[in-house]
Parts: C-alpha cells; sequence; structure tokens
C-alpha cells in the first residue's frame, strides 16, 4: 500500500462530472476517481475547513465513531473492478468495513485518517506526471483554492 494525498475535487468536462485527484505521496502518480457531486461537496468542505450549522452525513458517521469508541486508523483504496474503485475502513481495533472510496475519503479527511491506495491501483489507474508537468498540477492546485462546494450543486 502507498500513501496518497488528496490533490482536491473538480469537474471533469464535459461531462460535467466531478472526481478526486489523488496524489501518491512517496511517487509521480495520480489517481482521478470518479465521484458524486454530494461526495464533492463534502470532500471540498473538508478541505476548506467548512462546519456546517447541522452535521453533513460524513460529519454524522465522525461522530457515531468517536461517541463509540472507536478510531479510524486508516483508509484504504483497495481494488478497481470494471472502472469501479473499492476502499475498505480499518479501525484501530482491526475491524474492516467496506465503503466507497469517495465516503471513505471524505471521512478520512474529518478524523485524521491516512489514506493508502494499493500497488494494483496505482497501477491499473494512477496517471505518472513528469516533473515537467507538475506547473499544470500547479495550476490545478490554484483551481482548487477558488473553488467553492456550490461548484458542484446541479
Amino acid at each position: 500500500m502507498h500513501e496518497v494525498d488528496v490533490i482536491g475535487v473538480r469537474v471533469e468536462m464535459p461531462s460535467n462530472q466531478p472526481i478526486v485527484l489523488l496524489r501518491e505521496v512517496a511517487g509521480d502518480r495520480y489517481v482521478p476517481i470518479w465521484i458524486g457531486a454530494v461526495e464533492a461537496t463534502a470532500i471540498a468542505f473538508a478541505q476548506q475547513g467548512v462546519v456546517p450549522p447541522r452535521p453533513l452525513t460524513h460529519d454524522l458517521l465522525r461522530d457515531v465513531i468517536s461517541s463509540t469508541g472507536n478510531t479510524l486508523t486508516e483508509v484504504r483504496i483497495t481494488e478497481m473492478r470494471d472502472g469501479v474503485f473499492y476502499a475498505q475502513l480499518a479501525f484501530e481495533s482491526g475491524v474492516e468495513v467496506s465503503a466507497r472510496p469517495s465516503d471513505s475519503i471524505a471521512l478520512a479527511l474529518r478524523t485524521g485518517a491516512r489514506i493508502v491506495c494499493a500497488e494494483e491501483v496505482l497501477a491499473e489507474a494512477g496517471l505518472a506526471v513528469p516533473e515537467e508537468q507538475e506547473d499544470e498540477v500547479e495550476r490545478f492546485r490554484e483551481f482548487l483554492d477558488h473553488v467553492t462546494p456550490e461548484d458542484f450543486e446541479p
């Protein structure tokens, strides 16, 4: 498993479909995962530190986990089958729960859990970005600095 950072979310054109972009911490591969608008908003809220007046679903799940004395230690992007990504929530107790990557990432950002990706997923879906193309990634990061959750609403 390779640790990844969440670069951010954006809307892919022309499909108008949100994606979350992950980057390998100790490497040059990026993994784009197509996600739903609700999950894109949840991830963007967490990255921007937005605290809604009432808990959203991922906030509620974080609070339930914490209230029951559990700790989410790691989110694992485990596989990709037929273009669909799969993930596992790994708890300190040793319990693992199957989950969608988008929900898992939104929860990891709220709990501080580490996010890792299987080598097989990085090999199949990862896109290597050479250093000379890092300026394009920097432009994407600048885009993320100015995007708002409302940009993902239909």
